[in-house]
């Protein structure tokens, strides 16, 4: 499995975080060998929205030759959804198999069309905003809707690391991957 976990300015570090340790783990702890993954953006440097520094691994162009993409909130969303040049670049993802965010990331997901007649989550100061571009918000934790899966406040972002580890993996290797992170998962 291909992943592109997606990074940009004014990003939450933890919405990032949160969701790469558990499905990195996929392969560091030998559950699935064939896991690879890339940090994509759109620039050669990303600082979240407390000052600390990202660097990609691969900038632009095109996401559409990955499994999985992740994208994180944070206070960048805001202005991200009037960007049509990332909005353009998250779009060349319409075809991959699975595509999720944590908090406000959600926001991009709605912009670029992958929430329309869908149930979707985020951060609880911006349902309204998510109510644009999605069917209905609701106020789960981890919001499953087969090819996008979106999670609430910056803490869900482990919450929807370790639901994906069980989708992807099956959940005993879910439950070993939360016993080494020595998280009080539970699953929804």
């Amino acid at each position: 499995m291909n992943t592109a976990f997606i990074i940009f300015n004014q990003m939450t570090a933890l919405d990032f975080i949160g969701v790469y340790d558990p499905l990195t783990r996929l392969k560091s702890m030998g559950f699935m060998p064939e896991f690879t993954w890339d940090i994509r953006s759109l620039s050669a440097g990303v600082t979240d929205d407390k000052g600390l520094n990202f660097t990609p691994t691969k900038i632009g162009p095109s996401l559409e030759v990955y499994d999985l993409v992740v994208v994180p909130g944070g206070f960048g969303t805001r202005t991200l959804v009037h960007d049509d040049s990332f909005i353009g670049w998250l779009r060349t993802a319409a075809g991959n198999s699975l595509k999720i965010s944590v908090c406000t990331g959600s926001l991009l997901l709605g912009k670029a069309g992958f929430l329309r007649g869908k149930k979707a989550t985020t951060h609880p100061s911006a349902y309204h905003e998510l109510s644009m571009y999605c069917e209905i918000v609701v106020e789960e934790r981890v919001v499953d809707e087969g090819e996008v899966v979106t999670a609430r406040g910056v803490t869900a972002a482990i919450d929807l690391g370790l639901h994906m580890v069980g989708r992807l993996a099956g959940d005993e290797v879910r439950e070993r991957i939360r016993q080494q992170m020595d998280y009080p998962y539970r699953a929804s």
